[in-house]
């Protein structure tokens, strides 16, 4: 016998909003047990998602989805809505290969009008849906939902200042589910917010607006005082008013009896753009998650009874604990150092060096323009600050880097974590382009980490180059093994080394492919084929004596790198050409991530498509030499 047997009704929206609204609590209810027992097994989001269990059937329930555009802002808490919009049976397929993205998907379903992985888009988004309706003559309803965490950043308010200077229709509701901004106060609370939601309540303001217009201006403007006062005792949403939207709240996310009304009464108004404050708990109905939200954020797969999530015993510590412990090792040394994060401290370590350095630390909020520019008011006053953004993060930011830091050749110290694949969370969280977007600023020291001992060494660089910005990236997941050094000792900028000395083919690495380079070079020497193996260290500046070396004293040279097109070995490849040392024939191939955007998957079939394995370099060696040998024959 079915235990969701409403949610057993139902393959899309339509179906949903057949249903009473008696019957949507029950709803609510199969809906939360379905999202967990799904990410039980997959792993991926899941306290966002519990949060707004109701307010996702409220939505489908009182709006005409898809006709009715509807962005959830970031996208990892729309797991509920996906299982609502046609895709429950493939749910338990999240964030597998081949299966449904983690966030919204444009090319998954209509009922994801835009994608987002990264946070902050939604009501910008929305914006240009209700102007294109409007030009459009069209009359559908435009939802954003937006986290208070997401309202952090500046394109949100960006978008909030555009729209409240238009008159297009649209509805942002915020899903304020960590620092409320304006607590709920019960029963009057839900009674303001449905009776300031109503026509009649909006008629009668407009109408007091209109006379208090034919009024003597001192009296205007008392008389919109007195509006807003009444109404903002209770409710405190007079900051989005002064923005030009119109605030309906705050309402209990998690009650029906309170949203339903609220929603419906927006819906019909003909109004310019209206703010719904709803305030909800991460975790919602799960009691593990609402006892450790920052735990339950995003989780492995887990025991539904107990909690315990399933973690595989790590054969090396992480990258990331690596660099959090390197650098409050700095850190006890030069009382300069200090920490920047945009609202990722667990996930770049500095949660560990907030505990030892409160005063040092700084999280800024989701809000990677200010984050760089700080750290660049602090780099003014001789203090050495680490801005930790993951690359894929500081994209957002790179004006920031090349006006505020770059020209200015401020020695802001970037360290990218989440460098390469990322796996599961697929295309919008990959660190594909950070080498090729820094090295292309003049005076940029740019380095990659081959293991978790180079990385201690490169912070240790890090904290001593005062004379221009610098950035050090590497990767997502466990290093390779290798003992970690007592103390970082700062290498000499520009230097890479050679790891294997060979004498036919030259394998040039930057960063953790090194351990396939050698790898590949084992393969080819059973070829016959005698392998050098480098580790560049640094892509910016090149190690031009050590490359040149390569170039003159082997028939082939490889680049290798866990980045785009335009990177490490696009600046090798002019380095050859500007010494004329492509003149005498040599043979050069460089190993990069391919040109498309790449969907989640399993780390080593990733790698394996993207030819950045061992098998994949050994092939690329035998094809510039013209041969399609097998691994074992001999040269």
């Amino acid at each position: 016998m079915s235990q969701t047997p409403l949610l057993d009704r139902i393959q899309t929206p339509h179906d949903l909003r057949r249903l009473t609204e008696d019957q949507l609590p029950q709803l609510a209810a199969e809906l939360r047990d379905e999202t967990i027992s799904a990410v039980s097994e997959t792993g991926g989001h899941l306290g966002a998602g519990l949060g707004v269990i109701e307010l996702t059937v409220a939505l489908h329930w009182v709006f005409n989805t898809p006709d009715d555009r509807l962005i959830w802002d970031v996208g990892h808490q729309a797991y509920p809505h996906k299982i609502l919009t046609g895709r429950r049976e493939r749910i338990r397929t999240l964030r597998q290969p081949g299966g449904l993205a983690g966030f919204t998907n444009r090319e998954e379903s209509p009922y994801d009008p835009f994608g987002a992985g990264h946070s902050s888009t939604s009501i910008s988004a929305a914006l240009g849906m209700a102007v294109a309706r409007d030009l459009s003559n069209k009359s559908n309803n435009v939802i954003a939902v937006i986290g208070d965490g997401a309202m952090s950043a500046g394109m949100a308010y960006e978008a909030m200042n555009n729209a409240g200077a238009r008159d297009e229709r649209l509805i942002v509701v915020l899903n304020d589910n960590d620092m409320s901004i304006a607590p709920p106060t019960g029963a009057l609370s839900a009674y303001l917010a449905r009776v300031t939601s109503s026509g009649t309540y909006v008629h009668l303001r407009d109408y007091a607006k209109q006379l208090a217009k034919l009024l003597p201006k001192a009296w205007e403007r008392r008389a919109a005082r007195v509006e807003e006062y009444t109404r903002h005792l209770w409710q405190g949403g007079a900051w989005f008013e002064e923005l030009g939207f119109y605030y309906v709240g705050p309402l209990d996310g998690h009650d029906l009896n309170q949203l339903l009304p609220v929603l419906k009464n927006v819906r019909d108004l003909q109004q310019g753009p209206i703010l719904v404050h709803v305030v909800t708990k991460k975790g919602k109905g799960y009691a593990p998650a609402e006892a450790a939200d920052d735990k339950y954020h995003g989780v492995n797969k887990f025991n539904v009874i107990t909690g315990a999530q399933v973690k595989p015993k790590p054969n090396a510590p992480s990258y990331t604990k690596v660099f959090a412990d390197a650098l409050i090792a700095e850190a006890r040394k030069d009382k300069r150092v200090v920490a920047i994060t945009a609202a990722m401290p667990s996930g770049t370590g500095l949660d560990h060096f907030g505990k030892e350095f409160p005063d040092r630390t700084f999280d800024v909020g989701i809000a990677e323009q200010h984050a760089v520019t700080f750290a660049a008011g602090l780099a003014t006053e001789g203090y050495k600050p680490f801005a930790t953004i993951y690359s894929t993060f500081l994209q957002r930011a790179y004006d920031q880097v090349v006006h505020d830091v770059a020209i200015q050749k401020l020695p802001v110290r970037f360290a990218i974590d989440r460098a390469g694949l990322v796996g599961a969370d697929g295309a919008t969280h990959a660190g594909s382009f950070d080498v090729a977007y820094l090295t292309c600023l003049p005076d940029f020291v740019v380095m990659a980490a081959a293991d978790e001992a180079e990385l201690v060494h490169m912070v240790a660089t890090q904290a001593q180059i005062d004379d221009r910005p610098s950035a050090l990236r590497y990767p997502r997941g466990e290093g390779v093994g290798v003992e970690l050094p007592e103390e970082g000792i700062p290498l000499p900028i520009g230097k890479g080394r050679i790891v294997r000395q060979g004498s036919k083919v030259a394998l040039l690495s930057l960063g953790t492919r090194l351990a396939e380079c050698l790898k590949a070079a084992d393969q080819l020497a059973a070829a016959g084929l005698s392998t050098t193996v480098a580790d560049a260290r640094f892509a910016k500046p090149l190690d031009g004596e050590m490359i040149r070396e390569l170039a003159t004293k082997h028939e082939v040279l490889v680049t290798v790198e866990e980045g785009s097109i335009g990177g490490f070995g696009s600046h090798v490849l002019q380095f050859l050409s500007d010494e004329g040392l492509l003149d005498g024939g040599l043979r050069v191939r460089s190993k990069v991530l391919p040109d498309v955007f790449i969907d989640h998957g399993k780390p080593e079939a990733m790698y394996e498509a993207a030819r950045l394995n061992a098998s994949g370099i050994v092939e690329t060696v035998f094809a510039a030499l013209g041969r399609a040998a097998a691994v074992g024959e001999r040269a």
